[in-house]
């Protein structure tokens, strides 16, 4: 089974994607990490989309608020107007202190103004996979409505992504995985996704020929080590989500 994309190019998006925004340099997930990871080069972005309680698609990695902002509790189990009021950059250093959490729609009109592409991953509170797929995907559509390269959309959640297809089945797909579960392939085919993003070292050439043949493309997270990226590279991967955008040039 091909992916159902017909619509979009053969492979639009650049080998290099830079990691929530600008890797460890800038507070993740924050306008001011993507701001970064621009200023270095990168003109693709991966970042976190989740749900406020009040419906609204914003991006955070972690469950909880505590690591990457001054509030505490689970982030999907408050509105927005008390996240937004939120310190999303001071744990990171002083010269990032008082920065927001900002939303998708924000995220948007950065990345159209300046001609970036995204990586949304849905990272969706437990207990909300599907309708954390369904939001994010029917806002992707809208912000990206008419866009030549919509965002890739890529979960570890198959019940995210699947909602994410049900909704909006022309934006492409890519399953995440950790480790090499049983049935991860037949997931990813049933899903119709275009990319299997995975853990690099989970990358052989077996592996590589496995979802090649399936008409997908081979994407690695976190790779932070020259040595890493000349095995992916000599494996035929397809693209490099990295921190180290201080280090790799996306050139």
């Amino acid at each position: 089974m091909k992916p159902d994309t017909a619509t979009l190019p053969a492979w639009p998006y650049p080998r290099w994607i830079a990691h929530r925004g600008a890797g460890k340099l800038a507070p993740e997930n924050t306008l001011a990490a993507f701001r970064l990871g621009a200023a270095h080069g990168y003109r693709m972005f991966e970042c976190d989309a989740k749900l406020s309680a009040d419906g609204v698609v914003f991006l955070m990695h972690d469950a909880t608020l505590e690591r990457t902002t001054n509030g505490q509790g689970i982030g999907g189990e408050l509105p927005w107007p008390a996240l937004s009021q939120l310190d999303a950059g001071g744990w990171h250093s002083r010269a990032f202190a008082g920065e927001a959490l900002p939303t998708l729609e924000a995220l948007a009109r950065f990345c159209q103004a300046n001609g970036h592409l995204l990586n949304i991953e849905i990272k969706p509170t437990p207990g909300t996979e599907s309708a954390t797929g369904e939001a994010v995907a029917r806002l992707t559509t809208q912000l990206w409505q008419g866009a030549a390269v919509p965002p890739l959309l890529t979960s570890f959640k198959p019940d995210a992504l699947a909602a994410a297809k049900t909704a909006a089945p022309a934006l492409p797909r890519g399953l995440l995985v950790d480790t090499l579960w049983s049935g991860w392939f037949e997931k990813a085919l049933a899903l119709d996704c275009v990319a299997v993003v995975a853990n690099y070292a989970l990358w052989d050439q077996a592996t590589v020929s496995q979802v090649h043949g399936a008409g997908m493309k081979c994407l690695s997270y976190t790779v932070n080590d020259d040595w890493a990226v000349q095995h992916l590279m000599a494996l035929g991967t397809d693209g490099i989500i990295t921190d180290r955008v201080d280090l790799f040039s996306p050139i």
